[in-house]
């Protein structure tokens, strides 16, 4: 119970008490004038009748204040709630945009790569034959100079 509350509480308890012990004031009859007409009543009474209407009034005010908050924070939550959805599926579109962008990225990588490998393997093995070439002609150079050198020894 918060402090307002206890005040009120206190403040209504304190009025009825006062009620209770000048009753007898209270309900004395007396002239009573309305502006248009004076009429005998006990004023006392009519007093307290309109102090408990205005309090019923209040009551009923903050009854439907505290609704419409209620119903406020209610729709406003719901509003939220359906603006986090849109933001989840923000954030899901835009990861599986990413993916694919990654994905598009790792497939332009990978075929650069293949390409670059191809290029290396055809230069390889050109290397290769050129070497292969060159060896051959190193061999034959060594072969036409043993049969010149055994041609010239004579054996």
């Amino acid at each position: 119970m918060n402090l307002r509350t206890l005040l009120l509480l206190i403040t209504v308890a304190l009025i009825a008490l006062l009620a209770a012990f000048n009753w007898g004031q209270l309900a004395a009859p007396g002239t009573v004038s309305l502006g248009i007409a004076e009429v005998q009543a006990p004023l006392g009474v009519l007093m307290l009748a309109l102090t408990c209407l205005l309090g019923v009034f209040f009551v009923a005010y903050v009854l439907w204040l505290q609704g419409s908050v209620l119903v406020e924070a209610r729709r406003h939550a719901k509003e939220m709630q359906s603006q986090r959805d849109l933001a989840d599926k923000a954030e899901a579109s835009r990861f599986t945009e990413l993916r694919s962008v990654l994905e598009a990225m790792h497939a332009r990588g990978q075929e650069a790569l293949i390409e670059r490998l191809d290029g290396l393997e055809i230069h390889l093995v050109q290397r290769a034959q050129e070497s292969d070439n060159s060896t051959a002609a190193y061999v034959g150079q060594l072969e036409q100079q043993v049969r010149e050198f055994t041609r010239g020894t004579g054996t």
